[in-house]
């Protein structure tokens, strides 16, 4: 079987996409995989790191608003389309799998228009405009959420949940392991502070406002400030004993494993995989995501007492007083922890490819 993964620009989008090529060459060993991307983007890193072969198409994303900028963007597009019609037509793929960013929409696109069965794989409880307009020629929608009909044709969707990295999924090691490997006190209350792989702002600005007020309670910071960050980090924390500052944390099972709390963004595999783990969290949405969706990702969660959200105005002032007020009420933990638990989809990598496998199968007894 050939099959085309296309998508990437986070590792929102990249780590799930890894994770369903994985799946499908551990049922299909002789698989042959592909992924496209959009060059200059994350995905011409990671994929090949994981040990995939890569092709990048130029496309890149609409500015908001009147701006020139986006003749090019238009000029880009009509290339990237063009490549892909040729990038099928060589590699005559059985199946084309869009897991979302820029480089899924004309892959999906080329791919409809030639007859190829098509997946979307939606994290988002907000489906994004290339993936709503793509949705009335691909052939399954695999998603995460309930309620996703407001935006797809309700007999192509199937509830998977995301692809999670099976590290997390399985998560062998054990807190001490993780108090180990972040030399740190097996005593106290740990809280976990993921700032993004470049860094967010807002996250970081309120960890480092409140370092002072920190050094008085007897809780320990795991802090993954992300690249922007790091230094300036590194050097507002020198003198508290009780805080570790990370650029990236590649053990991030370690992390989890540690933690009794966990500060994060809202992405939806950043939640998918809080749920796998059961762990209490507060969440703040970035306000700089497309049609705000980590707000109605976190909001899926609030609605049902399974985490805690703050918007970025309020985390400024006020984050890690509302971390220590969670982290003293037990009760509040547990419930938490327990509502979150009952989210979680831990096999979503196998059903997606499940899907992937059927409409191939249908396609060739159609075609048979």
């Amino acid at each position: 079987m050939r099959v085309i993964i296309s998508g990437g620009g986070t590792g929102g989008h990249i780590f799930p996409a890894i994770s369903i090529a994985k799946k499908i060459e551990k049922i299909m060993p002789m698989a042959e995989i592909l992924f496209v991307g959009a060059d200059g983007r994350m995905e011409m890193e990671k994929v090949p790191a994981a040990g995939y072969k890569i092709i990048g198409l130029p496309v890149t994303g609409m500015k908001r608003g009147f701006s020139l900028k986006n003749i090019s963007v238009l000029l880009k597009l009509f290339r990237s389309l063009k490549m892909a019609k040729k990038i099928i037509s060589n590699f005559k793929p059985d199946v084309v799998v869009g897991v979302g960013g820029y480089a899924s929409g004309p892959i999906l696109y080329q791919a409809t228009k030639m007859g190829i069965p098509t997946v979307i794989q939606e994290q988002n409880s907000f489906a994004g405009l290339t993936n709503k307009i793509l949705s009335k020629k691909v052939n399954k929608i695999c998603v995460a959420y309930d309620g996703m009909e407001k935006y797809f044709p309700e007999n192509k969707i199937v509830k998977t949940g995301n692809p999670i990295r099976e590290e997390i999924i399985k998560l062998a090691h054990t807190r001490m392991d993780g108090i180990e490997k972040f030399n740190l006190n097996p005593n106290l209350k740990t809280v976990l502070v993921i700032g993004g792989s470049l860094g967010a702002r807002t996250i970081n600005l309120s960890v480092s406002n409140s370092l002072n007020m920190l050094n008085q309670y007897n809780i320990q910071i795991i802090w993954q400030t992300g690249k922007n960050y790091f230094n300036t980090a590194k050097m507002q924390s020198l003198g508290y004993k009780n805080v570790r500052v990370h650029e990236f944390i590649y053990e991030m099972d370690l992390a989890y494993a540690t933690a009794d709390l966990i500060i994060s963004r809202a992405g939806a595999i950043t939640i998918s995989e809080l749920c796998q783990l059961g762990k209490p969290a507060i969440l703040i949405p970035s306000p700089n995501v497309a049609e705000d969706h980590q707000t109605k990702n976190a909001m899926a969660l609030v609605q049902v007492d399974a985490a805690v959200m703050m918007t970025d105005d309020e985390a400024i002032g006020s984050l890690m007083v509302t971390a220590l007020d969670i982290l003293e009420d037990e009760k509040k933990m547990a419930t938490l922890s327990k509502n979150i638990k009952k989210l979680a989809i831990p096999n979503a990598t196998e059903l997606i490819v499940k899907e992937v496998l059927s409409i191939v199968k249908k396609t060739e007894l159609h075609t048979s």
